[in-house]
């Protein structure tokens, strides 16, 4: 290397990585508080929950139930013979339970948007 050269880049002096650094905490390194209980010391992250209404993950296990089931049915037979007759009704009972999921968490995200479109829309909470 001459001393015409630059030098090389390091990430002490390399401006992306100094910008790659200063963006990973926007991405998904949250604040962390730490809390001493005793003699323990807790690390606690700052890290909000996240808005899922479960419908979709209700739909995926109920589906995926019904393919169980649907299976199972043409080793009715084998089934009956090992007494292991259960398993297709353990996949039915979970077939109409999710079912009765999907329309609970249906029921629940209708009734989270009616009460968010029904709030003003000035951003803070009403006092009574």
């Amino acid at each position: 290397m001459s001393p015409a050269d630059p030098p090389p880049e390091t990430p002490e002096n390399d401006p992306a990585s100094a910008e790659r650094a200063a963006r990973r905490h926007e991405l998904g390194h949250p604040d962390i508080t730490e809390i001493e209980i005793g003699k323990t010391t807790h690390r606690v992250a700052e890290v909000q929950p996240m808005d899922v209404d479960g419908v979709r993950t209700m739909t995926v296990g109920t589906i995926l139930w019904a393919v169980l089931a649907i299976a199972l049915i043409p080793f009715w037979g084998t089934l009956r013979e090992d007494g292991t007759q259960w398993w297709l009704w353990s996949a039915l009972a979970g077939f109409g339970l999710g079912l009765i999921g999907i329309e609970y968490c249906r029921r629940r995200r209708n009734a989270l948007e009616a009460r968010q479109a029904a709030r003003p829309s000035g951003g803070g909470r009403r006092r009574k």
